[in-house]
């Protein structure tokens, strides 16, 4: 049922609408509909679906690593990740930290760390992780605490990272620590930690509305080799902000893909359910809460496929990546909200397709730079214009 006619606008080539068409197919017949018992199992075949069916060759840069393409096609990814969204939302999950846990590797990995680690994210046969926040640095950075100090030809990791997607799961972590180089975000170095290194462990489990594998891991006298370390010493914190500006867009996509899914089941029930001798879409407050819907999402969708063009042709998106962010999450929460009212009690029924939208919507509104934050990066960089 979902519109597909923003596929044609001027900024899609030939090969994403193509893409965009395949996998809606693809997904269609092999996604699951629902969830196991158990979702780190669940989230583990995703994976090596995904990677059995090549879309995960689109996550990686590098066609020698397994990639499809030399580097990361910004619009390619958010068109899967709004597709993927639409069908199943621990899909696009999966998919979308193959990407973002990797991502450091593809963006200033040596050509050794990329032949070890790309090709198996590519494959499915290898799970990835980005462990950036921490209790008291989430938003602020430049707040981080976990520490790493040289040792010869070692490093030596200390300290905690929480709210790490496939923790618990993932076969290495892309780690974020304190090398101390300069105050502030200015020493932060990254690393890559092997599932099973001795003296770092999975302290704890996190259970969310939407259940997505989430972990607290602590590093105790950690020791990895110096050639672990992804690019040079205190260049962590730009490596990462490359990483997520890579990927924050596709956010706002996934909620886009959230939106439409609850657009198409709000419909659905509007012309199937009948009230006082009509049906919910006879309405006219029906109408004009479906016409709302509609414009909030045409409207995001604008803003998320102009930030990924801009970002496919080159120019730095940081504003208009954090806009479509905003307008896409905010937007896509209040669409299904309206989806669930539409429903009435069966719209809070555990599993019917609009409850679990409502559950997995939420999260988008706070990872990968809160809201708030979208604000204050938007109002930023137009001050630092005027500046100019």
């Amino acid at each position: 049922m979902a519109d597909r006619n923003y596929l044609d606008w001027p900024f899609f080539e030939p090969r994403h609408r193509e893409l965009a068409v395949a996998l809606d197919d693809w997904a269609a017949q092999e996604l699951p509909q629902g969830h196991g018992a158990n979702v780190d199992d669940d989230c583990r075949q995703l994976v090596a679906l995904l990677g059995k069916g090549g879309w995960l060759r689109h996550a990686v840069a590098g066609k020698e690593f397994g990639g499809l393409n030399d580097t990361i096609d910004t619009r390619a990814i958010c068109l899967l990740r709004e597709t993927l969204a639409r069908h199943n939302g621990l899909a696009d999950f999966a998919f979308a930290m193959q990407g973002l846990g990797s991502g450091a590797i593809s963006l200033a990995g040596t050509p050794e760390q990329k032949q070890r680690y790309l090709p198996r994210v590519a494959s499915g046969e290898a799970i990835a992780a980005f462990a950036l926040s921490e209790p008291q640095a989430g938003s602020d950075v430049a707040a981080m605490a976990c520490g790493a100090r040289v040792e010869g030809d070692e490093v030596i990791l200390d300290g905690e990272k929480t709210w790490i997607s496939n923790g618990g799961i993932a076969d290495f972590y892309v780690v974020f620590a304190r090398t101390g180089e300069a105050p502030g975000a200015r020493g932060i170095s990254a690393f890559i930690v092997d599932a099973g290194t001795p003296g770092f462990e999975i302290a704890e489990r996190i259970d969310v509305i939407a259940p997505h594998p989430l972990a607290r891991l602590k590093f105790t006298n950690c020791r990895i080799p110096l050639s672990q370390r992804i690019g040079a010493a205190a260049e962590g914190f730009k490596i990462a902000m490359r990483t997520l500006d890579v990927f924050r867009t596709s956010v706002a996509a996934a909620a886009l893909g959230f939106g439409r899914r609850a657009l198409d089941e709000a419909l659905q029930r509007a012309t199937t359910r009948k009230m006082f001798n009509q049906m919910l879409a006879d309405f006219q407050i029906t109408q004009s809460k479906l016409a709302d819907m509609a414009i909030t999402l045409e409207s995001a969708a604008l803003l998320t496929y102009r930030a990924a063009w801009q970002r496919d042709q080159g120019k730095t998106v940081t504003r208009e990546a954090a806009m479509a962010k905003y307008v896409a999450t905010e937007g896509a929460q209040k669409v299904i909200d309206a989806a669930v009212q539409m429903w009435g009690g069966m719209g809070v029924v555990s599993e019917v397709p609009v409850e679990k939208l409502y559950r997995e919507i939420r999260a988008l509104r706070i990872y990968e730079g809160a809201s708030e934050v979208q604000q204050l990066i938007i109002a930023r960089e137009m001050l630092k214009e005027i500046a100019a």
